[in-house]
Parts: structure tokens; C-alpha cells; sequence
């Protein structure tokens, strides 16, 4: 049963006097309730509502029906109030609905934490948070948020919730649980010890309420927004006219908590008369509702007859006593029923699960026994094509399987699957963690500022705006490093044309040269080397992939640079970075040559430097792709040779040797 009296709740919160006085047990059911009264006041019948879901198209329409058929007037039993609710999951399934399905289950999971069970209501309202995430529809979300808040145990975490709710809630134009947040926001600054907050929360409601015309939520945000104010007088004034607006006069419920308040604040003040007047009305309005404001009233009627020394004190004492037995027994119906609930649904988990197994078993058993009668029947076919050919078209099948093959080789590049995945994952696992903690960080960073703006900090909200800008930088830079990653690998796996055409080798390099100085003087401006080409003139144009050929020398001009640089910053005296290409002709070799003085590569890592994703870079500086996509090019591509001669801290010579 939940109604508007749940902002009326946290005014008991806010006023701690008030709740040591009235049973707040009692108060607490109706408080962990919201919807019923404030969205809806019909009366028709619970069953004929039912019957509007499914001709009503909009998902707001049926959220509306929903809470109609079951909050309205809170005249619901734990057993009626669960079985409308499985009706509706049932109807919600049935129809793929799953706006209803996730507002529902949410509203399954706060019976469940009625019951008892804080865990398995709290799961089960996470699991609805994720059905509603998946709708994208902002009322329901917002619904998912306001029971999560309502349900924790977390203050802090209560308040990121009903901060969530709200902004959902104000995007779904619902503004009855925009309310309830603001409300819920209310209640936690007060247990936060910050009253300030609380008050501006409560009146931020209260406004909402006004220009919505929530009438049904007005008397309970009123009487929230007294107990602010400490004058008495006024305070009075204030639950008078809560008490004489339209919405508590129509509304028992509202009526019986407003009675029992001015009761109380009578008898506070002892004055008794008054305070028993109000206790006998808030007695008499109880009558036909359930126990959730007769026990405070009896209970007031006790203590006041007490006071004045009455023998009908007696009389109200014991039936408090009966009422309270009552309501016992009623929550441990109520915890009973919603337990059962949650392990009926703990089982239907389960029994889903083992189904989904058992179909994924028969799927892939079903998908191996595919696979083995396509590879016997394909052996079959194989068998049969090749005992009808005669031996010289065998030999003539193997000799193009065999091209085929060196063609495959050739084209993929990359034959050991376990050393490409390992070399994956290591090289790229790095940037992206850094992309994940950073933007991580940033969702934290823009909740604290929101927050900042909603309180008025700009300053604050400025200065985590400055870290975001800052994390932001991090991910582009992380996420160039990646990027960087996969292009290597697209370009060291990418297939070329293959034809090959007469080149003019020394045109070829002295661009690729040029290119590669430029480049890296893009990047840094203060660097600088000699470069020194040795191009023999009488060299005949060579047929070779010219495209292929030139990725190798850009590669190799590239290292050469860099091992400058490093060298260079090493370096105490006066060195200077050189570089040299040279080409020629050595017998029927095309033979070029790359030299640079750079540190040199250690004896001890030549043999793995052709290997793919070795590199002697730092991290985020080098994949290891290029000498190994050389390799492949000038190897496998085009049937020569790549030697390395080297001194450490003297120099670095590549020679290319390539049939012509």
C-alpha cells in the first residue's frame, strides 16, 4: 500500500520527538508507499482497470492503470497486493511490455524488502533497473531509481539514487515521483545532519507539487515544509490548512495522519481538549481503513485519557493492545507472502537457466554432428572428383594447390594464430585499460558535478570540469595509441595487389627517404640528421611491387632516424646523426642498403627483432609490426633476403638483396 503519505514519512524523520511518540512502525508502511492517491483518484473497480492495459498504447497510460489498480485508496491486503502484482508481471511477459514489466518487477522487489529480505528485494529491483535501462524509457526509470532509493541501506548511495530519479522522472515528465525524490532527497540531507538541504528540498517539492497541481501530495509536503518553522502559531496555521485542503478531505488516509499529527501537537502543548478532539476525529476517520492510523490514534486516546485520569483510558489502552496484535499478525502475512515470492522467483531462475543449458547443449551437439557429416561428406566428394581424374590433371591439381598455398602464406602474413593473439592482447590490453579507468573516473566526476551545479558551487562544479577536460585528453591520447595498434596490424595483414612492374629503385628510395626525415621532423622540429644516398646510376629499372617495396624502406628509414635520436640524447660531444641509402646491381641481385649511426642493436635480441610484436621502443611508442611486415614483404613476396650487420653505440646496417 503506497501513498502521498510518504513525504508525510519524512517528516516524522526530520522531527525526531514526533517519531518517539507515534507508533512509527505503523507510519513506516504507509511511508515506504507513495503512488495510489497522488496519481489517481477513480474509484472503478480493480479488475475493470486491468482490462484497460491492453488497449491503452501509451507506456505512461499504463504505467498510470498499474499504480490505479494497485494503490488505490491502500485497501489492498498483503495477499490481494501480491497477487495483482503477479497478474500484471504475468500480463507485462505475455505481451512483451516491458515498460510495465520493468516498473513491476521493481515495485515486486520493494515487497520482497517489506517481507524481510533486504538482498533479494534489492536484486530484484536491480534486475528491473536493467529491463528499464534497456527501454530507454525515462518514467520507468525513474520508478527503478525511486525504489532503490527507498529500499537501500546505503545513505549515500540513497542519495545518488533519488538524485537519478529525479532527473529521469523530470525527462518522463512524471512529476508525482519527481516529487517522491525530492522528498527522498529531503529525508537523507536531514539524516546526512543538514538541515539547510533538507528544507530546500522540501520546498522544491512542495513547488512542483503547485505548479503540477499534484493536489493529493500538497497536504504532506506542507506539513513537511512546518516543521521548518519555529514559530508554533504559525506552525499550527500551516496544519490547519493542510487539514482544510480539498485533497485531505478526500482522502482518508491523508486525513487520519493530519489528525493524528495535530493530536499530538495539542497534546504537546497540553492543551487536551484540543488534542483529544482531533485524536476522537482521527479515531472515527479510522474506522474503515486499515490499521495504519487507528493505532495512533488509540494510542493518543490512551495516553491523553491518561492524562486527564479517565477510566477510558483503560478502554483505549487494551484496544491498542488488539490493534497492535492485529498488525502483527498482518506483517508477518505479509513477510510470509513475499518471501515465498522471492524464492518462487529465485526457482524460476533457476529452472530458466538449466533450460537455456540444456538447449545450448543440444544446439551444439546438433551443430557437431553437422560439421561431421559435411567433412565426411565433402572427404566423399573429394575422393570421387579426384578417382576420376586422369594422373597428369592430379599433378596439375597439386601444382596449383601448391600455388594456392604460397599464396595464402603470403597474403595472411601472420600463420601462428597463438603468437597474433598473444601479441593482441598484450599490445593493446594497456591502452584500453587506461580508456576504462579514465572514463570511469569521469562518470563519477560529472555525478559530483551535477551535484555541484544543483547546490550553486559553480566554482566547485568549474574545477571538476577541468579534471573531466584533462581525463578526456588522456582517453584521445590512450585511444591514438590503440588506434595506432589496430593500423599496424590492418596494414601488416593487408593483402597487395601482388603485380608487379617495372620500378625505378633509386627514384623509390630517395622519396621514401625524404618522406620519413619530413615526417619526423613534423613531429619534433629540433631534430636533425645527414642523409647520404649512394644511387648507382647504371641501375636498370627492377619488376618488383613497388607499393610493397616502398612500406619496407619507410620502415627501415624510420628505425634509422630513431635510433639517431635516441643516441643522440644519449650522447655527450659532438655527434652527429647520419643516415645512408645506397643501391646497386651484384650479379642478379637488386641490393639496397640502409646504414645509420645510431646505439646499434645488442647481439643478443638480433635473432627476435623480425619477429612480430618484438620491439625495443617504449611502451606506446613502437607495435613491432614493421620489421616483421618487412620481412614478409622481401622474404615470402618477393624471394630475397634481409642481413643486419651492427656494432652497439656504432651503427646499424639493413641490406636488401632481391632477385632481379
Amino acid at each position: 500500500m503506497r501513498s502521498s503519505l510518504f513525504v508525510f514519512f519524512l517528516v516524522l524523520f526530520i522531527n525526531p520527538v514526533w517519531a518517539q511518540k507515534i507508533n512509527v512502525d505503523s507510519l513506516t508502511q504507509v511511508a515506504l508507499s507513495r503512488a495510489g492517491s497522488a496519481r489517481s483518484s477513480s474509484t472503478i473497480n480493480r479488475d475493470s482497470l486491468f482490462r484497460l492495459l491492453p488497449s491503452t498504447k501509451s507506456p505512461a497510460g499504463r504505467i498510470k492503470i498499474i499504480y490505479d489498480i494497485l494503490y488505490n485508496y491502500g485497501s489492498l491486503n498483503p495477499n490481494q497486493s501480491l497477487i495483482y502484482h503477479k497478474k500484471i508481471l504475468s500480463f507485462a511477459q505475455n505481451t512483451h511490455d516491458h515498460v510495465c514489466e520493468a516498473v513491476i518487477t521493481a515495485e515486486l522487489g520493494f515487497l520482497i524488502v517489506q517481507g524481510g529480505d533486504y538482498v533479494e528485494g534489492n536484486k530484484t529491483i536491480f534486475k528491473a533497473l536493467k529491463m528499464a535501462e534497456e527501454t530507454g524509457n525515462s518514467e520507468a526509470i525513474g520508478i527503478v531509481y525511486n525504489n532503490l532509493g527507498v529500499c537501500g541501506t546505503n545513505i549515500s548511495l540513497n542519495k545518488i539514487y533519488f538524485q537519478k530519479g529525479l532527473w529521469f522522472s523530470d525527462a518522463g515528465q512524471d512529476y508525482v515521483f519527481a516529487c517522491y525524490d525530492l522528498g527522498g532527497l529531503s529525508y537523507t540531507y536531514s539524516r546526512l545532519h543538514q538541515p539547510d538541504s533538507a528544507k530546500f528540498f522540501m520546498l522544491k517539492a512542495y513547488d512542483l507539487a503547485v505548479r503540477k497541481k499534484i493536489d493529493q501530495l500538497m497536504p504532506s509536503l506542507l506539513v513537511g515544509i512546518a516543521d521548518f518553522v519555529k514559530d508554533k502559531g504559525r506552525r499550527l496555521q500551516i496544519y490547519q490548512q493542510a487539514l482544510n485542503m480539498p485533497a485531505t478531505r478526500n482522502n482518508a488516509e491523508i486525513m487520519g495522519g493530519l489528525l493524528c499529527y495535530l493530536s499530538y501537537f495539542y497534546f504537546k502543548e497540553e492543551k487536551r481538549d484540543s488534542a483529544l478532539y482531533y485524536a476522537k476525529r482521527a479515531y472515527e476517520n479510522s474506522r474503515d481503513q486499515f490499521y495504519i492510523h487507528r493505532i495512533d490514534a488509540v494510542d493518543l486516546l490512551s495516553k491523553i485519557y491518561r492524562k486527564l485520569n479517565s477510566d477510558s483510558a483503560l478502554k483505549y489502552t487494551l484496544q491498542y493492545n488488539v490493534i497492535k496484535d492485529s498488525t502483527l499478525n498482518f506483517k508477518k502475512i505479509e513477510q510470509s507472502q513475499s518471501l515465498a515470492f522471492a524464492n518462487q522467483q529465485r526457482q524460476q531462475t533457476l529452472e530458466q537457466e538449466k533450460a537455456a543449458y540444456k538447449n545450448n547443449l543440444r544446439f551444439y551437439m546438433l551443430l557437431c554432428v553437422i560439421m561431421f557429416l559435411l567433412v565426411i561428406a565433402f572427404i566423399f566428394w573429394r575422393n570421387n572428383k579426384q578417382n576420376k581424374l586422369a594422373k597428369a590433371q592430379i599433378q596439375h591439381t597439386l601444382d596449383e594447390l601448391k600455388l594456392t598455398q604460397q599464396q595464402l602464406i603470403q597474403s595472411e602474413k601472420m600463420a601462428s594464430l597463438g603468437e597474433l593473439t598473444a601479441g593482441i592482447a598484450h599490445e593493446i590490453q594497456n591502452p584500453l585499460n587506461f580508456v576504462n579507468n579514465f572514463a570511469e573516473v569521469n562518470i563519477e566526476l560529472l555525478d559530483e558535478m551535477e551535484t555541484e551545479l544543483k547546490s550553486g558551487d559553480k566554482e566547485e562544479a568549474l574545477a571538476i570540469a577541468s579534471d573531466v577536460k584533462q581525463n578526456l585528453e588522456k582517453i584521445r591520447h590512450h585511444g591514438q595509441r590503440a588506434d595506432g595498434i589496430v593500423k599496424g596490424m590492418l596494414q601488416h595483414s593487408r593483402a597487395s595487389s601482388n603485380t608487379k612492374e617495372p620500378t625505378d629503385v633509386n627514384k623509390l628510395a630517395d622519396e621514401y627517404l625524404r618522406l620519413a626525415y619530413h615526417g619526423l621532423r613534423a613531429k619534433d622540429k629540433n631534430f636533425n640528421a645527414e642523409l647520404e644516398t649512394n644511387f648507382d646510376p647504371k641501375l636498370q629499372p627492377v619488376n618488383l611491387v613497388p607499393q610493397d617495396i616502398g612500406r619496407v624502406l619507410l620502415n627501415l628509414f624510420t628505425n634509422a632516424f630513431y635510433a639517431t635520436e635516441q643516441r643522440k640524447k644519449l650522447a655527450a660531444g659532438n655527434y652527429s646523426p647520419v643516415v645512408k641509402v645506397s643501391t646497386a646491381k651484384i650479379g642478379d641481385n637488386l641490393e639496397i642498403k640502409v646504414r645509420d649511426n645510431g646505439n646499434g642493436i645488442p647481439e643478443d635480441i638480433r635473432d627476435k627483432i623480425m619477429q612480430p610484436f618484438f620491439t625495443t621502443k617504449p611502451t606506446g611508442e613502437g607495435t613491432g609490426l614493421g620489421l616483421s611486415m618487412s620481412y614478409d614483404i622481401v622474404v615470402k613476396g618477393h624471394g630475397g633476403s634481409i642481413q643486419i650487420e651492427s656494432n652497439e653505440n656504432e651503427y646499424t646496417e639493413f641490406i636488401i638483396l632481391i632477385p632481379i
